[in-house]
């Protein structure tokens, strides 16, 4: 079995067809979307760190979830992806600090869980299936081949999405 593994960075996107997976770690209070077109078996994955991008133009777009899903779409839509047909998984969103309740750093992990639902909506985009929130970190694997993703977690039962 020779598949190739493409490990998708923090603020990181990749694209992969099938037989391949992407994987990301790390993800605390950032998220993991996997999209996938089943007709082509066409995978793509962006690791976001935070909700909107404030920084404009000359930031890297796959820190946001508001600039980083968009452009992992288009991506995918190069490669013959079509977005009707795309399924979506995420994962992270953790609540890896407590915080104080009124502090204005407030719950990023929580903040980028709502911005990831307000983008894939508006983007037409449904969510199969999700594991966030929470407060313990996740790495996320996305199988190329058949879109099934896997969330392993320390100390914790692998999910399979």
């Amino acid at each position: 079995m020779n598949e190739k593994q493409l490990v998708v960075g923090i603020a990181d996107m990749k694209v992969c067809r099938g037989p391949g997976r992407l994987i990301t770690y790390a993800l605390g209070s950032c998220i993991g979307i996997c999209l996938y077109d089943p007709m082509i078996r066409l995978a793509g994955m962006v690791h976001i760190m935070l909700p909107n991008n404030m920084e404009g133009s000359n930031s890297n777009i796959f820190k946001y979830a508001d600039t980083g899903i968009p452009a992992t779409i288009k991506k995918m839509e190069v490669f013959g992806g079509v977005k009707s047909r795309m399924i979506c998984k995420i994962a992270g969103g953790a609540r890896m600090f407590e915080v104080q309740p009124n502090s204005s750093i407030g719950n990023i992990g929580q903040r980028n869980i709502e911005a990831v639902k307000k983008v894939l909506a508006k983007e037409g985009i449904r969510i199969a299936k999700e594991d966030v929130g929470l407060n313990y970190a996740r790495t996320l694997l996305l199988d190329a081949e058949t879109g099934t993703a896997v969330v392993r977690s320390f100390g914790r039962k692998e999910l399979i999405l």
